[in-house]
């Protein structure tokens, strides 16, 4: 029965297949895209994203939220962002509301440094989706939105919907997976 109504939606457990091949590989060549533009500052494509979450929030982030964001433990995200800050690209502060919470947010130096990655990615984005016309690029963006929200992603940056909800060593609320291992965070360093 189920082979049927896979058939029918002309949908084969190999086109299936195929299609987790082509989107990894389009996804492979935006983050190696991306790679190439953050190698020469020393950055990773996860720190990027530390600084693209911090300014699409436009106000100062506490660590736990940028945490969130990206699907990681707190001290993932404290490695992250000690890269960034040394570079100059963020600056942190005690939160006056809580002096236990540390905000994040972006200096001018930072918000130079991601017009420029964005005009890259841009360019990135223009040699993989081309080839396709306005009307297919608009099918392919709504495509990709239901997967991301049929698929819980967090595909803004924001924590995703329905995650649970966890408590971290600190104590702060956690929302997604807890990863304790090493390489979940180093996963997470060529994310893009």
């Amino acid at each position: 029965m189920a082979m049927e109504h896979t058939q029918k939606n002309g949908y084969t457990p190999d086109t299936t297949l195929e299609l987790a091949e082509r989107l990894t590989h389009s996804a492979r060549r935006l983050r190696l895209g991306s790679t190439a533009q953050l190698a020469p500052l020393g950055l990773t494509n996860a720190q990027a994203r530390v600084l693209r979450i911090v300014a699409a929030a436009g106000q100062p982030l506490k660590m736990a939220d940028i945490a969130a964001r990206l699907e990681v433990v707190p001290r993932s995200v404290t490695t992250m962002v000690d890269g960034v800050e040394t570079a100059g690209f963020i600056v942190r502060s005690t939160d006056p509301d809580d002096r236990r919470s540390v905000l994040v947010s972006l200096t001018a130096r930072g918000h130079a440094l991601l017009e420029r990655l964005e005009r890259a990615r841009r360019v990135t984005a223009e040699e993989i989706f081309g080839g396709l016309t306005a009307a297919e690029r608009a099918e392919l963006a709504r495509l990709l939105a239901t997967l991301c929200r049929s698929g819980h992603c967090s595909c803004s940056g924001a924590p995703r919907h329905g995650a649970p909800h966890t408590e971290t060593h600190s104590g702060t609320p956690h929302r997604g997976p807890r990863h304790t291992g090493t390489a979940h965070s180093r996963s997470h360093e060529d994310e893009g």
